[in-house]
């Protein structure tokens, strides 16, 4: 009798461990009946029908599927090595179980064709330096084609695009001259903005020095012209006060042949050995005499 309970006990436990499931939160479930598709259950406690009912789990969390590295010919004939990496999640379990066999093996061969495809249409550069435009056509492409399966292509990336190791060397050449020229160029345009500003100063110093000169000559000439007309106004104030004090002496006949004979004085003290005087002077010599004769008259008196 205990033996009999113990195993229905253990066959009870086995039906429950087989028929009761429970599904996580990112699991739904996909029951069949007899073979045939039953129902979608979602996360929790499924209760099977013993013997009648089958669950299949489906993972609805985003996955990703690694691409193997394959030989690609691109559109000018160069061999680049490519791989990439797809990131998918199913969101309709019943498509996903039914309608591909192994997903993985199919979504790794339809990317696999259509780099092939899309590589094929681009030349070297273009591929090197497309990637964007790469992944974004590649999932287009793919998740079209996975749609049927009920599932989403998310993103592709493009992990490595790798050219022939000639090809990398002659891109390293050419980068390296590419740099060597930008250098040079640099250098040159340097050289000629530094000639420029150097000339620009030298101007501006000049500039500033001929100024300088200039307005150093505007005050010498400002300062002599001051003096002259200081000199100027002396000398006119000095034959002013002259002519007046004459007029207020008033002078004779005598007074301005002795001034005269001063005059001739002073001229003939030169080391000229000729001396020319003006037409004018016989009659202040003639005045000289008869002031001469006024001398001896008075003496005689």
């Amino acid at each position: 009798m205990i033996e009999t309970i113990i195993i229905i006990v253990i066959f009870l436990v086995y039906i429950a461990m087989k028929y009761v499931k429970i599904l996580r939160p990112y699991e739904k479930g996909v029951v069949e009946r007899l073979g045939k598709y039953n129902r979608t259950v979602s996360s929790g406690i499924v209760v099977l029908i013993p013997f009648l009912e089958n669950l299949e789990r489906v993972d609805l969390r985003e996955q990703v599927v690694d691409v193997p590295p394959q030989e690609v010919i691109t559109k000018d004939n160069t061999v680049v090595v490519v791989d990439c990496v797809i990131f998918y999640e199913v969101v309709d379990p019943f498509n996903a179980t039914y309608n591909v066999v192994n997903f993985y093996q199919a979504i790794t061969k339809l990317a696999q064709t259509n780099l092939r495809n899309i590589i094929g249409d681009l030349e070297l550069d273009q591929t090197l330096t497309s990637r964007e435009m790469i992944n974004a056509e590649l999932r287009e492409v793919l998740d079209e084609a996975t749609d049927k399966w009920g599932s989403k292509v998310v993103r592709v990336e493009i992990q490595k695009i790798e050219p022939p190791k000639d090809i990398v060397e002659a891109m390293s050449k050419q980068m390296k001259a590419e740099r060597m020229k930008r250098a040079s160029i640099l250098e040159a345009e340097g050289y000629k903005q530094s000639e420029i500003k150097k000339s620009e100063g030298d101007k501006q110093a000049a500039i500033l020095e001929a100024e300088g000169k200039a307005e150093s000559i505007k005050k010498m000439a400002e300062a002599k012209k001051q003096a002259l007309i200081l000199e100027a106004e002396g000398e006119s104030m000095a034959i002013e006060k002259v002519y007046a004090a004459i007029h207020e002496g008033n002078p004779d006949d005598g007074l301005i042949a002795i001034k005269y004979l001063e005059s001739l004085e002073k001229i003939a003290d030169g080391k000229a050995s000729k001396i020319f005087l003006p037409f004018e002077s016989s009659g202040v010599l003639s005045s000289v005499a008869g002031i001469a004769e006024l001398f001896k008259e008075d003496k005689k008196e």
